[in-house]
Order: C-alpha cells, then structure tokens, then sequence
C-alpha cells in the first residue's frame, strides 16, 4: 500500500495539482470556469480536485461516503482559506441538490458503482438543463484496473492484471497475502463493478447526455505527480479497436452534455 492512501494530505495535494494541470484546462476546453459557475463532485474525498475549481470563484460542492475524508476535506479548505460544502452521504439518498449544478466532476468513481445506468440517471437529476459532466476512470482491463495497489502486500500491489483472474482464484491469492477481509471485500466489489470503455459508452448511449469528447490515456495524467511520469495519450489507432483498447488504457476521460 502506498502512503497516499493513509495520507490525506498528500492525497489532497497531489489531486490539486493534477487537477490544476489537467481536469481543469481539459473540461475549461468545454465549460468557461468563472465566478459563480455552480460544480459538484461526486466521491470528492478530501476535495483536491475541487479546489482549484473553488480558486477560479466557482461554488463548488462535494459528496462522499467517507465522513472522516469529508471531515479532512472541510477542514483542509479551511487551511487553505477556501470555500467548499462538503456533505457526507451516499449520493444516492441526497435530495436537496437536484437540477443546481452547471458541471459534475467524478473522478475514479463510476468503477466502484455497480448500476451505472442509475448512476448516470441521478447525475442528471442534479445538472441543470444543458448541464455537463465530466468523467475520467481507468479502464477495466489496464494492468491496474482492479485497484489492487490497495494492497497491503508489496508484492500483490504491484501485480498488473491480477484482477483479471476468475473471481475464485483472486479471493484466494488475496487471503494467502492475508489481505484483510474488508480489503477483500472492497477488492471484489470493484471486480463485480467494473467499467470497460464499451460498457460506459454502452451505457450513456442510453441517457440524455451526448458524448462531447472522449481522452484515451496510455500513461494517467496523474501518474505525473504519483509516480513522476509523463501524461501520454493512446495511440489513435488502438484506440480505435474495441476491448483491445482496455489494456492499454490507463485513464480515460469524458466529457458529457445534458440535452
């Protein structure tokens, strides 16, 4: 396990930086970010990426399951003298923000979320008309789709492709690592959960967003502040072929219109 994953403060940081560097020029492209523009972030952890939103003027909201990562994220804007509303919540049972935002960001999200089209559903709930959204998530097929640089063991957390392993198999591993069962579990879930390139597009095909631009990464944009390397896009030609695609792709990001 890496120790941006009990630190939330340097998770916080490096999220600010990618999000300074990256998510924001590329959704900007779209959307002018200025005072008053109304943006929520859905699993927005301690609120990195939120943040340079909130610098530009903009009302900026985020919602996560995790109170204690919710709790960092408003104390952590206070630090840094921004404005932020953080609710703890399962963004599913949140009521009051429907049809309030100009843009939703989710970041690494909609791969731990099973019902996808519900998802998305809910997410138009909460845009105002000709609303955008932005999404960027890994590829389930990548070396590291599976999310299993969570582990604890050095060894399984630099395993690619490991999840790709029947789901009996990769229990099994699991424990003679003596991963701990809510590791597994969390583990599993994101199996059961996840999100090819087909299966999003399959899904948003079917929604009142359109599709305004899709990002295929080789290397994650915020691989450059992890793991100091440089953003590379996918080859346009691999891009191009479906499922073969998923294992080159580390990150993809999307932006979506509300009709």
């Amino acid at each position: 396990m890496q120790s941006r994953h009990f630190d939330n403060r340097q998770y916080f940081n490096e999220l600010v930086i990618t999000s300074q560097k990256f998510f924001l020029p590329y959704i900007e492209s779209f959307i002018n970010i200025s005072d008053g523009l109304k943006i929520l972030e859905i699993g927005c952890g301690e609120g990195g990426i939120l943040l340079p939103f909130a610098r530009k003027g903009c009302s900026v909201v985020g919602v996560d399951l995790d109170s204690k990562k919710i709790a960092a994220a408003t104390s952590i804007f206070a630090e840094e003298g921004a404005d932020g509303r953080f609710i703890a919540e399962d963004v599913f049972k949140v009521k009051e923000l429907e049809h309030e935002f100009d843009l939703i960001v989710c970041h690494d999200v909609i791969e731990h979320i099973f019902d996808k089209k519900e998802f998305i559903a809910k997410c138009e709930l909460m845009l105002k008309p000709g609303g955008y959204m932005f999404m960027s998530f890994p590829a389930w097929q990548m070396p590291f789709g599976g999310h299993q640089q969570m582990c604890k063991s050095r060894l399984l957390s630099h395993l690619p492709w490991m999840h790709l392993l029947p789901r009996f198999l990769y229990r099994f591993i699991l424990k003679l690592f003596k991963e701990s069962q809510n590791r597994i579990n969390d583990l599993l879930d994101i199996k059961r959960c996840k999100c090819p390139v087909e299966k999003f597009e399959r899904v948003v095909k079917n929604t009142p967003f359109s599709i305004l631009d899709r990002q295929l990464y080789l290397i994650n944009p915020h691989y450059e502040t992890k793991f100091h390397l440089k953003p590379r896009k996918l080859w346009r030609w691999v891009g191009a072929i479906p499922y073969l695609r998923d294992f080159f792709t580390t990150s993809c990001f999307y932006m979506l219109k509300l009709s």
